[in-house]
């Protein structure tokens, strides 16, 4: 039987409930338990697909297609692991599944109601999780904050997994302990009435992971556990740090995976944390730096919304970068800046250029003088999936001579989306990343390289280096004599992972540091 966890947040969102489930995950796994993690969206759509980057973040996508919540990349760096559509869930998502099996006359014809059938649904879809992956614990992260009317269906099926399964439940509160600056003294209260809203849910609350600028001293704790029900040691202090993989880590200081064990009465197979205690320890020692200046379309936006639009690449150049025992400098640079010719001439400052995935019109010529100048001044250029495409693009203007070569969406049927295999083309710079002749990469486009332009290319220079077998597709280009000069139709940072970069990003940094 599996254990189930349940995370949740309180007083205020963007506490970290996802890095702090993740990192659950991580120590649990640690001790030898198999681990998957599931990830309950409020909101009524579908998918994440249509959300708004800049509102809603990266738009995570799994090897079946699935676009998801941010915090499912969370889940799957800090546990190494690929999950699928079977681990997210919204609103929409366990409605219209409802609404489905009615019309369907699955429920004989009897009333279906918001309470027990949407609840139900929840807990149908995390059981299912649960046996599809043979884990030991299973990690439910509700998204939003306790007393939200959003999230209530969803800690209703809290509740009633509870109820049916006392001995394999835990819930744990993520909740915010604020240092107001003209007071200066650490704040207990709104976690308090944070769980005063939880119990009137039917739930209360196992443990508490208090998140604070600092961390939490004795009678801090001690008040916690006094005014909300929880022994002192499952008060576990979580203070601000410079890098979410250190989480684990303090978590462990805090006995936090003893704490969840001995409540489920099991005793830990293992003791294994080196790989990650090898990581942090670089992650803090590095200091000599590889700047990466990453090319967006012209839309003016601050660097924080800008890292959580590509949490996923940003994490892909950090992971290869601290392999190479270097600091990533990542700066964020618009691509109106380069329509005219001199002011592309300030890229030479860094050590290597990303053009990222994306759609439309705007902001394409600055990103197409970009690549231009990289490749005529050998500077390491990634171009990942609409990147690619500008690459092909700008060869064919400026070295095939097709002066009126563009991106034209002509059948919105041919979208991708999740893992295609990948034919790597031996003696080439993919080749040698990988170690392999296959790969399997994820998709998410609807544009593909034009065959009909293969061969002019091709016969001007540029490398087909990667093929999709089945449908004859380019998916990886390249160029020769150039340090690195490379774009791929497949988002290789949803590979990625802390202790193992993806080959591609790893053989870019390594590129951009010589």
């Amino acid at each position: 039987m599996a254990k189930y966890i349940f995370v949740a947040g309180g007083v205020m969102s963007g506490i970290g409930k996802g890095v702090a489930a993740a990192s659950i995950g991580k120590i649990l796994k640690s001790k030898g338990f198999k681990v998957t993690a599931i990830k309950i969206d409020p909101y009524v759509n579908v998918d994440a697909g249509t959300m708004d980057l800049l509102v809603h973040g990266e738009a995570f996508l799994t090897k079946d297609g699935d676009q998801c919540d941010q915090d499912m990349g969370n889940y799957e760096r800090f546990l190494d692991e690929e999950l699928t559509s079977d681990n997210y869930m919204t609103t929409g998502r366990v409605y219209q599944s409802v609404i489905d099996r009615e019309r369907n006359l699955q429920y004989k014809g009897r009333c279906v109601e918001v309470v027990p059938d949407i609840p139900n649904e929840a807990i149908f879809r995390i059981k299912r999780a649960a046996r599809k992956t043979k884990a030991d614990f299973v990690l439910i992260e509700i998204g939003g904050t306790v007393g939200e009317y959003q999230n209530m269906l969803f800690l209703e099926a809290a509740r009633m997994m509870k109820l049916s399964h006392p001995k394999d439940f835990l819930f744990i509160l993520v909740s915010y302990l604020p240092i107001p600056r003209i007071i200066g003294e650490m704040k207990t209260k709104p976690t308090q009435t944070a769980v005063r809203t939880l119990n009137a849910t039917g739930i209360q609350p196992d443990i508490i992971l208090a998140r604070s600028t600092i961390p939490l001293d004795r009678a801090h704790k001690r008040k916690i556990s006094t005014f909300c029900n929880v022994d002192k040691e499952d008060v576990i202090s979580a203070p601000d740090i410079k890098s979410i993989y250190e989480v684990p880590l303090n978590f462990e200081k805090e006995n936090l995976s003893d704490r969840i064990l001995k409540k489920f009465d099991l005793k830990p197979r293992k003791n294994n944390l080196k790989d990650w205690k090898t990581l942090v320890s670089v992650i803090k020692k590095v200091k000599k730096p590889v700047k990466i200046g990453i090319v967006e379309r012209s839309f003016r936006s601050d660097a924080t919304a800008l890292t959580d639009c590509y949490l996923s690449m940003v994490e892909a150049i950090k992971h290869a970068s601290w392999f190479h025992k270097r600091k990533p400098e990542i700066y964020w640079l618009d691509s109106k800046d380069y329509e005219k010719d001199g002011k592309v001439k300030e890229l030479k400052q860094y050590d290597g250029i990303i053009v990222s995935g994306g759609f439309g019109k705007r902001g394409m010529e600055g990103k197409l003088q970009v690549i231009k100048f990289c490749r005529k001044n050998k500077i390491p250029y990634f171009g990942l999936c609409f990147g690619m495409q500008l690459a092909v693009i700008e060869f064919a203007k400026h070295v095939c001579g097709l002066k009126k070569a563009d991106s034209v969406i002509i059948d919105s049927e041919t979208t991708r989306l999740g893992n295609y295999k990948c034919k790597i083309k031996p003696k080439t710079i993919s080749s040698k990343a990988y170690k392999d002749l296959f790969t399997l990469e994820r998709h998410r486009h609807r544009s593909e390289l034009n065959n009909d332009f293969r061969e002019k290319l091709e016969a001007e220079g540029m490398v087909m280096a990667g093929i999709n077998p089945g449908k004859d597709l380019v998916e990886i280009i390249e160029l020769p004599n150039h340090p690195f000069f490379l774009g791929t139709q497949f988002h290789p940072e949803y590979k990625s992972r802390p202790i193992r970069p993806h080959p591609l990003f790893r053989e870019f940094i390594k590129a951009c540091i010589k």
